[in-house]
């Protein structure tokens, strides 16, 4: 399996910042990680792993992209508003400066084909994913959440404003007109949720509920399923779903 390393410098956060591709060719896949996870998470939890078929098959290629959560979303010594606007610094590095080098590796491996994005991520990287994934829907084609959060009052309480408003996929979404031209991108595009019915998984099933509710009302098709009571909010069980999931998009 072809993997790389780098460390290049984001002017939006006035630091380095690394991340890793996996695979030779394919869609790629940006990976945000769990809550205050690491680029190289998902190559230590086995994610990369349980998706080597689809890697060494050139169907696939994984872009894992650093987190910033412990100075943003968990960080509570800090005022909610420092919070969420060291977040939306992080939010225009993916977009203004990930985002394009993904792109850049991407027509490189693939005979300089655009394949799209996909996102993907576990807990933390699943609420970021579809976060990016609605706000962007210009950038990104494809979503896999795998047992995330979606409402952003689970990190700041009753505390909001602008920025932890658009942040907030649930509010957002319930707010923005049936024929606004991001759910008409929406409705292009694909939607995976899936969530598990067991340990530590009760306020991700209520807040895939809720997004189902909202997709459902305003006519975007997703796919949304909930799996077994046996299955617990950890890595044993993403390390099955992502696999099965890529076979629906790739």
């Amino acid at each position: 399996m072809k993997i790389e390393h780098f460390q290049e410098y984001s002017f939006n956060l006035n630091r380095d910042m690394e991340f890793k591709v996996y695979g030779h060719s394919g869609k790629p896949c940006i990976v945000f990680p769990a809550q205050d996870g690491r680029y190289f998470d998902f190559e230590n939890f086995k994610m990369i792993e349980a998706c080597q078929r689809q890697i060494d098959q050139g169907l696939i290629q994984f872009f894992c992209v650093d987190s910033i959560d412990l100075e943003s979303w968990s960080n509570t010594n800090k005022s909610a508003r420092d919070r969420i606007e060291q977040h939306e610094r992080w939010y225009n590095y993916i977009c203004d400066e990930f985002v394009p080098r993904v792109k850049q590796i991407s027509k490189d491996a693939n005979d300089h084909k655009d394949l799209g994005i996909l996102l993907t991520g576990c807990s933390m990287g699943a609420a970021h994913s579809l976060n990016f994934f609605l706000r962007r829907p210009d950038f990104f084609d494809s979503v896999i959440a795998l047992s995330g959060i979606y409402h952003a009052g689970h990190f700041f309480k009753d505390y909001s404003d602008d920025l932890v408003y658009n942040n907030s996929p649930i509010q957002y979404i319930e707010n923005m007109h049936y024929d606004h031209f991001y759910v008409d991108l929406y409705r292009q595009r694909n939607i995976i949720l899936c969530v598990g019915q067991g340990e530590w998984e009760d306020e991700m099933i209520v807040d895939t509920r809720k997004m189902e509710e909202l997709f459902r009302y305003k006519d975007i098709p997703a796919t949304i399923e909930y799996w077994g009571f046996d299955v617990n909010h950890d890595w044993p069980w993403w390390r099955k779903q992502l696999p099965y999931y890529l076979t629906k998009i790739i």
